[in-house]
């Protein structure tokens, strides 16, 4: 599989009345659009192939239907006024746009140096970025949706799966909700977590859908968690850093591990 078979495979698969397929040759990225919204997404080919080398056609089938959602989303109508319940936030890396494409700027707050957050607009299988057309669309001040995402947040599941590797201990946060990196914002969840870690307390969030925190006892550890955070950001449909964080006291500071052991 190569860039050029991969583009025919996509375009046979996300063609459709209401689309525009274009492809850069440049940049070796598709783009699809939707005539309704006059928006589209953007895929960089070479991550695609990449990982269709070890994943074969479930590489294929979920950029198609993250395509095929993130459209839907465009076209859908979002109304925050009772439906309180859909706002969460949601995270990104700092190199993540801070506008959407027509240059109307997202509601987004600091969080670290590596990552950013953003708020999002549920819709089942798939959620949009709430931007500032919208909010003033709706009428709502941008503190009250603030305020309520992160209330949301604390209501997710927080259920962790263990493993013990090398005298360190390593949970992780993976449900594919969409909102298992905004976990990360349920400070309620990463005090008591922070309560029963015996060694050093890390934490990653290598992209949307998982967040791991480790109780590291050793040097070992730091390596072990290195080498995950690294694996799950390469192959992560959304990925957000490579980096972990040390937590302390409710805060997240950022540090490169170098791995030295695999």
């Amino acid at each position: 599989m190569d860039s050029l078979k991969m583009k025919r495979e996509l375009e046979s698969r996300l063609a459709g009345e209401d689309r525009i397929i274009t492809y850069d040759r440049e940049k070796d990225e598709l783009r699809i659009e939707s005539k309704t919204a006059g928006k589209g997404i953007t895929v960089s080919l070479p991550g695609i192939v990449a990982k269709w080398h070890n994943e074969k056609e479930k590489a294929i089938e979920e950029v198609v239907y993250y395509v095929e959602q993130g459209l839907m989303a465009m076209v859908s109508p979002v109304q925050l006024t009772d439906h309180e319940k859909r706002i969460f936030p949601v995270i990104r890396s700092t190199s993540f746009p801070v506008e959407a494409e027509e240059g109307v700027p997202f509601l987004t707050d600091d969080h670290t140096a590596e990552t950013r957050i953003y708020y999002a607009y549920d819709m089942g299988k798939t959620y949009r970025l709430l931007d500032s057309r919208i909010i003033e669309k709706e009428g709502w001040e941008p503190h009250r949706i603030k305020e309520i995402a992160l209330f949301n947040v604390r209501s997710l599941s927080t259920n962790l799966k263990e493993d013990q590797v090398a005298g360190n201990t390593f949970y992780f946060l993976n449900t594919n909700d969409g909102y298992d990196a905004s976990r990360i914002l349920n400070k309620g969840f990463l005090h008591d977590m922070e309560k029963q870690i015996t060694g050093t307390m890390v934490v990653a969030v290598p992209h949307q859908d998982v967040l791991i925190i480790a109780d590291v006892r050793n040097d070992r550890g730091y390596d072990v968690m290195a080498q995950m955070a690294m694996s799950f950001f390469t192959s992560g449909h959304v990925p957000i850093t490579a980096l972990s964080f040390y937590y302390q006291n409710g805060e997240l500071e950022p540090i490169f591990i170098l791995g030295k052991n695999k």
